[in-house]
């Protein structure tokens, strides 16, 4: 048996998602059997991040077809066939745009429904297109993985999809995201001048991301607060939460990092106090494991996936309600002992999840798939 997964969303205008596709990659390569092989659709600039797998059972395909462009829908069913002969053959894509028509068993990775949960936030052609090329999308798979039970709950809900075709598959911090030597802090909090003790939100400034909230909450805090930092891609199509902190006379309370450099990041999660992430809507939520696996007690919305990541690991609050937000963050900075408790619980939590049981399970869906 062969599975084609389709790692071409491995480049950075895909952060999270290439994420996905590299980490899943990774891991299957070793939970591969002997008569099964795993070829990997890979655009040949990013062949790079693969280079470090090393087996029989693996071999990358070069594909120079972006999933933005159309010939990709003749040219991917192509290399399948040639990749197949006459074994058969599974195909994974981890993105909605796709091939359409592929010419074997697929399956599809669904994340979240942002741009139909936000349609204010997302141009009506956009908003078309998603739905669109979803449908699609979805009647091409024979199987989807949602990676959470909310994000299947809400696919289930928006479209006419029977549940068997649906299965959770978690996803998993890198490895890489763990507690950090405290040299290694010094030199990130020294190159991006971090004050000894200060409140992290690490993601977009999308709206969805309830940085306006965040703002609105910091601001009921004691002005003895630590610093609020926040970090991450910016995008300039929505200033309101750096117009937002200009009106509140928040000052050198706040710190508008914008980007970090990847290498950097665990170090940035274990340098804080605490890890604040007041999204209103995550398929996922992946930067609460993060801090999490770095050791950094968390609060964060009660929406959405979010408990379901967190578990019993983080304060929960209200997106939509400042001074619950506020208060919870308090409480934590005010309670060393259940900073330290939060510690110990998250690192547990985090622990939880590991690609290797995410690669199981995909693999799991793809050989059930072929079988049946």
């Amino acid at each position: 048996m062969i599975f084609a997964l389709d790692v071409r969303t491995a480049t950075p205008h895909f952060p999270g998602i290439g994420r996905y596709a590299t980490n899943l990659a990774r891991a299957m390569s070793g939970q591969v059997q002997p008569d099964e092989h795993l070829c990997l659709l890979v655009h040949p600039v990013q062949a790079g991040r693969f280079s470090d797998i090393s087996s029989p059972t693996v071999r990358l395909i070069p594909c120079l077809d972006s999933p933005f462009k159309l010939p990709q829908q003749w040219r991917v069913p192509q290399l399948l066939r040639q990749q197949a002969g006459m074994s058969p053959l599974l195909y994974h894509s981890p993105y909605y745009l796709m091939p359409y028509r592929p010419g074997a068993p697929t399956v599809l990775t669904h994340y979240d429904l942002i741009p139909l949960h936000f349609p204010l936030h997302v141009s009506p052609r956009a908003r078309l297109l998603f739905r669109v090329t979803l449908r699609l999308a979805l009647h091409t798979a024979q199987h989807v993985v949602a990676i959470s039970e909310a994000s299947r709950r809400d696919l289930l809900a928006a479209f006419s999809i029977a549940p068997e075709r649906v299965s959770t598959t978690v996803l998993a911090s890198d490895p890489r995201f763990q507690p950090q030597p405290a040299a290694v802090i010094a030199a990130v909090r020294s190159r991006y001048a971090l004050p000894e003790s200060f409140v992290l939100y690490l993601g977009s400034n999308k709206p969805h991301k309830n940085l306006v909230m965040l703002l609105d909450a910091y601001a009921q805090l004691s002005p003895s607060a630590p610093p609020l930092v926040i970090a991450g891609a910016w995008d300039d199509r929505y200033p309101e939460a750096k117009q937002t902190a200009a009106a509140l006379e928040l000052g050198a309370h706040v710190c508008f990092l914008g980007p970090i450099d990847d290498a950097d990041l665990p170090a940035l999660y274990a340098a804080a106090t605490c890890f604040v992430f007041p999204s209103r809507y995550e398929g996922f939520g992946l930067p609460v494991l993060e801090a999490m696996a770095c050791g950094t007690p968390v609060v964060c919305s009660n929406v959405s996936s979010l408990p379901e990541v967190a578990g019993d690991a983080a304060l929960l609050f209200d997106p939509t309600d400042a001074t619950a937000m506020a208060q919870t963050i308090a409480q934590l900075l005010d309670d060393s002992e259940l900073r330290s408790s939060l510690h110990t619980r998250g690192l547990a939590q985090a622990a939880r999840f590991t690609w290797e049981c995410t690669a199981a399970h995909t693999l799991d869906v793809y050989r059930k798939l072929l079988h049946s």
